[in-house]
C-alpha cells in the first residue's frame, strides 16, 4: 500500500528540486480525483482536509475513504490535517489514521506555540508513524473559520525558526513569508524570497533537516511558485482553488443540464474538473514522474 507520511515524500522532493501538491478536499469525489491524477502523472500527492470538514465527516470516515482510494494507487499518498488549532483534535486525527498532522499554534506567542506544537509532536510520534507540521509567523487571509488580517500577519524570523524547529521536533516546517490564504488582491503578491532562503540556510547550518512548506498557493503567479520551489519549498498547499473548482463545476453543470437529475453525472463532471486543477498544479510544481 502506497500510504506514507509527508516527511518521507518531502525529503525526496527537497533533494530532487520539485514540490508535492497538497490539495484540500471536502468530499470523497475530490479525493478520488486527486488520487486519479496523481496516478496518471506518476506523482506523489498529499490529500489534506481542513478542520471543519474533518469534524463534519469525522476523521474515521475520511481515513476509511482515503485508505480505499490509496489502496491501489501505486504512488506515494498522504492524508494531512491542515491548520488545526486544537491539540486534542490533532491527537484524534492521528489516532484515526491521518499520516500527517499540522498543529497551528502560530496565533500565540513563541513560547506557547512551541509548547503546543511539542505536545502534538510527542503524542503523534509515540503512537503512530505519522509526521507533524508546525507553523511560525502567521499566514494572512482566510483558512477554514480562521481569519487573519493583513496587519496581523507576522513574517517568520529566521533565528526564531531555528529555536522553534529544534525545541518542538517538528518533521515539516511552514514559515510565514508573505503568502496568504484565499484569493490574492494583487496580481503580484509580495513574497519575501530572501527571508525564505535565509530560513532554509539557517536551519541547514544548525543541522536541522526539515522540509519547508508554502501555504497560500492559490493565485500565486507561476514564476513565484517556481522560484519558491527552487529555493526549497517542498510542499505547496492548494485549497481555495479547489473550492472554486467545486462550486464552479457544479454551477456550470447544472446550468447546462437544468432538467437532468442524475447525481452520478454531476459527480463525474466535478471529478474531471478537479483532476484538471490538480494536474495543472502538479505540472507547475514539477512532481509528475517523481513517484
Amino acid at each position: 500500500m502506497p500510504i506514507v507520511n509527508a516527511m518521507e515524500m518531502l525529503h525526496k522532493a527537497t533533494r530532487d528540486g520539485y514540490a508535492v501538491g497538497a490539495f484540500n478536499v471536502t468530499s470523497i469525489v475530490q479525493m478520488l480525483a486527486a488520487v486519479d491524477e496523481a496516478v496518471a502523472r506518476r506523482a506523489p500527492v498529499i490529500i489534506q482536509t481542513s478542520v471543519a470538514p474533518s469534524k463534519f465527516l469525522t476523521p474515521a470516515l475520511f481515513v476509511a475513504a482515503f485508505r480505499a482510494a490509496a489502496a491501489d494507487a501505486l504512488v506515494p499518498v498522504c492524508l494531512h490535517l491542515d491548520h488545526c488549532t486544537e491539540v486534542e483534535h490533532c491527537k484524534r486525527c492521528a489516532d484515526a489514521g491521518y499520516t500527517n498532522i499540522m498543529i497551528d499554534a502560530s496565533a500565540g506567542e513563541l513560547e506557547e506555540n512551541i509548547r503546543q506544537t511539542r505536545e502534538v509532536v510527542q503524542y503523534v510520534h509515540a503512537g503512530s508513524a505519522a509526521s507533524v507540521e508546525g507553523e511560525l509567523g502567521r499566514v494572512g487571509g482566510v483558512e477554514d473559520e480562521v481569519s487573519v488580517d493583513d496587519e496581523a500577519a507576522r513574517l517568520c524570523d529566521p533565528d526564531s525558526a531555528v529555536r522553534f524547529v529544534r525545541e518542538t521536533g517538528v518533521d515539516i516546517f511552514a514559515p510565514a513569508i508573505g503568502t496568504a490564504h484565499g484569493v490574492y488582491r494583487t496580481a503580484d503578491p509580495r513574497v519575501d524570497f530572501d527571508r525564505f532562503a535565509r530560513i532554509r540556510e539557517r536551519l541547514a547550518r544548525e543541522g536541522l533537516d526539515v522540509p519547508l512548506v508554502v501555504h497560500g498557493g492559490t493565485g500565486l503567479p507561476e514564476k513565484t511558485v517556481r522560484r519558491l520551489v527552487a529555493l526549497g519549498g517542498a510542499k505547496f498547499n492548494v485549497s481555495t482553488e479547489l473550492k472554486h473548482t467545486l462550486i464552479d463545476a457544479t454551477r456550470n453543470y447544472i446550468a447546462a443540464h437544468p432538467d437532468e437529475y442524475n447525481p452520478g453525472r454531476l459527480d463525474t463532471a466535478l471529478r474531471e474538473a478537479t483532476r484538471r486543477t490538480v494536474g495543472h498544479w502538479m505540472e507547475i510544481l514539477g512532481s509528475p514522474g517523481r513517484a
